[in-house]
């Protein structure tokens, strides 16, 4: 049978070691010799030994023996085996080594020096595993601890040499996975992977071959990933239609399963052949397509699979031919049977002995819904909705099953409304609280993440399958994991530079990721139009493009100190990624502000328009750049315009020409600061069309980026001039001299609230979820990292749904308004959804001492108000308020359901600016 008892083990975080005993270090070299290898001579330990040897290389510049024959063994050796291989029983029988606890287990090693008792001028570093992946476990772990990343190829982290190569000598038991399969989707390859792989590195083959897989599979390794969905668009051959290609999966030890779109290990798009085969319709069609399925698992029957099960269209679409949901639900019980029966005959044995998953994808989550009978053994996999937020997870009832549960996840997607091929930028905060979700929720069989082209998501995939391997890491907040992982690339004196830059840039793009910058959607694909940021008057574009050159500037700081040998690795892991936001938001922003302006008769118009055509030049360099680096060993991967968007295209840079008058003007509307609080807002100066110089004199208790400068067609007439306040008791902004005239700036600093009330600013008051008023038992926990502010609260799992808001302790947040106003409140939550099946996701909200009013936020399919929420990763509701009296003012608010993810409440006075995100609070 197919047991998850065997997986669900405790852990301990990092490395996952239940006991190590002090001993003396094992030199794996000495500065003149190095440690031996000695593999069991099967596969993937075979391969494991050849990747250590390969490390050790790098690290000593010495090339250890690597062989099958413990004869060969010389003074130090490593031996690499499973516990009942002949090679590592043996030297245990012989040298009294318990390895009984590795018996029966999943994914486990043990790891020991030995002194030979029959040769004590020998000595041995074991490692012993459960199983083949086991022992691979063991190796990768013992590689981590000599310094190698696991991007040591894929993003050219190279090896350092060292002149000693000490490791631990104790003994170490490891458990097991959390997660019993985790894996990786190859997906939308068709700008990355499948050209680089086709054009660079694998041209014999064409496309992404044995010899491309050879390296996936070696980084799965070094991530402790063991299933993998192939690649499957039309742009590259089937899997199993490339010679070698199973194979080198077998070698490898990697479980090969195929996605939601590809039942019975088929790749449809391109194996299903219309006019051989006749239509992919199940209710016309069903005697070829039960032939084509059986083809296949003959075909594979020899090798480790995880079988996807059901119907659906021939490519990532809905089942053809149901006429009803009735007749689909049906069509699909019928084909869950047939499919059963053919794997059960391919292999003589039963059904339930194999492993088989029903992914919840789309329409099958509708089907799901009216009562789909899915065989009690196969694992139901629970997708996101695409953008990063669970569908649901299993009820009670569901994970009672014996197949358990699991998710797929993105990190990379292609489709309405709107793709994010291009840059990853899924916030780790996030990716951390959906899988918290997940484990809370027994979803515990298999992880699977979609990680398109695997460049640029690099992090996001090592956070997420870290995860999948040791649930123990969801525990602390994701920048410790991030800083982790920095220091293991570039060292730790930079590690908190690293992860601050990269922190910024996640934080930047969950506001609106940089593929959605158009404010375009796709599917139907709609043309790009002015952004939302400019609404408010062009302050809130600004401040983004401040924020995210200041982000570019650090990041291009930081990579000029670091060594030669980091500069590739820091290109690709932070600095394009940060480079190409900063320039897509700078392009687009620019010409939004230009459309804004030149309706006003600025004369900046074509200063910004040649600010946006720069923005543009600067992602075509830093891709070319990305695709040449290493002597052009990435050539092909990096494509700045994934599926030809028009977000990507290159825009039309309007010119206007604006008759010049004299005259300057100074815009101080930004200046407004709270006493005691240090804070930096803008002004602007700028003419109308005539060169002018001007400075600025008179500030008191705050300091100015710039003093003085001169406004010409160079910077469009036009100087934005930051001023950092100290949090002093006086504030003078002082007065600009700008052609013969002088201009007294006005600032305003508002008094400070009392330390239990937050601030009024531009008309509203906005209260930081996690700023509420404490009480343990109003069943909110912290989530950090998350949302508009750093930390967002979300309504405990465990919590049960209630229709009665008096049955559950209220969250409490207090403001006080300064005089009578009309007033509104807006809700801002993050857009998850309802927990499980049994679970709605509802707020019960009381102003005052008013009455209890019950808001809802769950969204039905691909609404417009669901496409809307996954682009701004916010959800919104509103309660007019009407005249709110002047002093002392309490929300409460109350979890009605389990897992509610409120980020902030903006009370909003009458006359309030409408920003797109969220209002400053200083």
């Amino acid at each position: 049978m197919f047991h998850l008892s065997r997986l669900v083990l405790p852990v301990i975080a990092a490395s996952l070691l239940c006991a190590t005993a002090a001993a003396r270090p094992v030199e794996l070299f000495d500065g003149s010799r190095v440690a031996g290898i000695i593999h069991d001579g099967g596969q993937p330990t075979g391969l494991a030994g050849d990747l250590l040897a390969r490390d050790l290389v790098q690290l000593t510049g010495h090339a250890p023996p690597v062989s099958a024959d413990p004869a060969q063994c010389g003074r130090l050796c490593i031996i690499v085996g499973t516990a009942t291989s002949d090679l590592v029983s043996t030297i245990a029988r012989e040298e009294g080594v318990d390895l009984s606890a590795l018996s029966g287990q999943w994914e486990r090693y043990l790891r020991l020096s030995i002194r030979s008792r029959r040769d004590p001028s020998r000595q041995y570093l074991l490692i012993a595993g459960s199983d083949p992946r086991g022992a691979v476990w063991g190796v990768i772990d013992l590689t981590r601890e000599m310094g190698v990343s696991t991007w040591e190829w894929w993003a050219d982290v190279t090896p350092r040499r060292v002149q000693r190569l000490p490791v631990d000598g104790g003994r170490i038991l490891s458990e097991g996975p959390s997660v019993q399969y985790r894996g990786i989707f190859l997906n939308d390859e068709d700008w990355g992977l499948q050209p680089w792989a086709a054009k660079t590195y694998e041209p014999e083959t064409g496309d992404i071959g044995p010899k491309t897989y050879a390296r996936i599979f070696e980084l799965m390794w070094r991530l402790k990933a063991n299933l993998i969905w192939p690649a499957m668009h039309d742009s590259t051959k089937p899997f199993y239609q490339i010679a070698g290609n199973a194979e080198m999966a077998a070698a490898y030890g990697i479980t090969v399963g195929t996605s939601h779109a590809e039942p019975m290990m088929r790749n449809n798009v391109r194996e299903w052949d219309e006019a051989a085969r006749g239509p992919f319709n199940f209710f016309t069609n069903r005697d070829a397509m039960v032939d084509y399925w059986r083809q296949r698992a003959d075909e594979v029957k020899g090798f480790d699979n995880i079988y996807s099960i059901g119907l659906r269209g021939k490519h990532d679409s809905a089942m053809e031919g149901a006429a009803t949901p009735d007749a689909a639900r049906a069509a699909m019980e019928q084909v869950m049977g047939i499919q059963r029966d053919l794997l059960a005959k391919a292999q003589n044995r039963p059904a339930d002995q194999m492993p088989q998953v029903l992914t919840l994808y789309k329409e099958v989550l509708d089907i799901y819904k009216t009562g789909l009978a899915v065989p009690d053994d196969v694992t139901l996999v629970w997708p996101e909705d695409n953008y990063g937020y669970i569908n649901r997870l299993s009820s009670p009832r569901e994970q009672a099953r014996s197949g358990g549960s699991g998710v797929y996840y993105h990190i990379s997607y292609w489709g309405r409304p709107h793709d994010y091929l291009w840059l990853a930028t899924t916030h780790p905060a996030l990716i951390r609280e959906q899988m918290d979700r997940a484990w809370q929720m027994q979803a515990r069989r298999i992880w699977v993440v979609n990680v398109g082209d695997i460049k640029p998501g690099e992090y996001l995939t090592q956070y997420f399958l870290d995860l999948a391997f040791d649930h123990r890491a969801l525990a602390p907040a994701p920048r410790r994991h991030l800083e982790a992982w920095a220091e293991r690339q570039f060292g730790s004196q930079v590690a908190g530079e690293v992860a601050g830059i990269l922190t910024s840039y996640y934080d930047l793009a969950f506001e609106r990721r940089p593929e959605f910058m158009g404010f375009s959607q796709t599917e139907p694909t709609r043309p790009i139009r002015i952004g939302d940021y400019i609404r408010t008057g062009g302050a809130e574009a600004y401040a983004r493009m401040e924020r995210y050159a200041d982000l570019a500037a650090r990041a291009t700081a930081l990579a000029s100190r670091l060594p030669a040998d980091r500069s590739d690795a820091y290109f690709q892991l932070v600095l394009y990624p940060v480079r190409a936001a900063a320039a897509i938001n700078e392009r687009n922003l620019t010409l939004d502000l230009a459309a804004l302006h030149g309706r006003r008769g600025r004369a900046n118009v074509n200063a910004h328009t040649e600010r946006a055509r720069t923005a543009h030049a600067t992602i075509i360099a830093e891709t070319a750049a990305y695709n040449d680096r290493n002597g052009g060993k990435w050539r092909g991967m990096m494509d700045m315009a994934p599926r030809r968007l028009p977000v990507f295209a290159e825009p039309a840079y309007p010119g206007v020409d604006i008759a010049a008058r004299p005259g300057c003007v100074v815009e101080a509307g930004e200046l407004a600061f709270v006493s005691g609080r240090p804070a930096s807002h803008s002004l602007t100066i700028y003419s109308h069309g005539e060169a002018a110089d001007w400075s600025l004199a008179g500030v008191a208790g705050a300091v100015p980026a710039v003093t003085a400068g001169r406004l010409d067609a160079a910077n469009g007439f036009e100087q934005r001039v930051a001023l950092r306040y100290d949090g002093g008791e006086v504030l003078e902004a002082g007065t600009v001299q700008c052609a013969g005239r002088a201009i007294k700036v006005a600032a305003t600093l508002l008094p400070a609230p009392s330390p239990d009330m937050p601030l009024e600013l531009n008309r509203i008051i906005s209260l930081t979820a996690a700023d509420a008023v404490p009480d343990p038992d109003a069943g909110w926990e912290r989530v950090p990292g998350l949302g508009s502010r750093g930390d967002a609260l979300r309504s405990r799992l465990t919590l049960p749904s209630v229709e009665d808001a008096a049955a559950t302790p209220p969250l409490t947040f207090a403001f006080q308004t300064r005089a009578q106003t009309d007033a509104e409140l807006r809700i801002v939550a993050l857009p998850v959804h309802p927990l499980t099946a049994d679970n709605c996701l509802r707020l019960g909200v009381q102003v005052d001492d008013g009455a209890v009013q019950v808001l809802d936020y769950q969204t039905h399919g691909r609404s417009e108000e669901w496409k809307e929420n996954v682009l701004s990763n916010s959800a919104t509701r509103t309660l007019a308020l009407g005249q709110l009296a002047a002093g002392a003012h309490r929300i409460r608010l109350h979890a009605l359901d389990p897992g509610f993810l409120l980020d902030r409440i903006d009370v909003r006075l009458d006359g309030a600016p409408d920003y797109y995100g969220a209002p400053p609070i200083r």
